[in-house]
């Protein structure tokens, strides 16, 4: 098993296919994608590939060390995960083309009119994960 993470985006990927931003969606459009969400989430966990994902939050900072007790904060002008990762899911799959499997079926999550989003899902293996030729 190789765990990958599942990167949701709001910018930054090509754009997707059904492209309203969701804080245009009707209420029940939002109700309908979370469900989705949960509903894909409670699936993998019954085959033991779920290991953990999140909804993030567009509320963020950066931070750093700068010298003991004195970590500065800041909100740009660059851009910020949180301008751009929507969400994540950590999966435990056998192989890379599952987990790509895996992504396009989170890509059609209900969107605006309760069409799929078709939005591109960035698929990342841990670190030290060795891909072998056939993946």
């Amino acid at each position: 098993m190789a765990k990958y993470l599942l990167l949701k985006h709001y910018r930054g990927a090509p754009a997707a296919v059904n492209n309203v931003p969701m804080d245009q969606w009707e209420p029940e459009e939002v109700t309908a994608h979370m469900q989705y969400m949960r509903d894909f989430a409670a699936r993998l966990e019954g085959t033991g590939e779920w290991v953990d994902g999140q909804a993030l939050s567009p509320d963020g900072m950066f931070v750093r060390y700068d010298g003991a007790g004195r970590p500065p904060v800041t909100d740009g002008p660059f851009a910020e995960t949180k301008d751009l990762i929507a969400g994540w899911m950590v999966i435990d799959v056998e192989t890379q083309a599952r987990a790509i499997e895996l992504a396009g079926e989170l890509s059609a999550a209900p969107g605006a009119g309760g069409k799929p989003i078709h939005e591109w899902v960035e698929v990342r293996p841990f670190y030290g994960i060795q891909m072998t030729a056939t993946e």
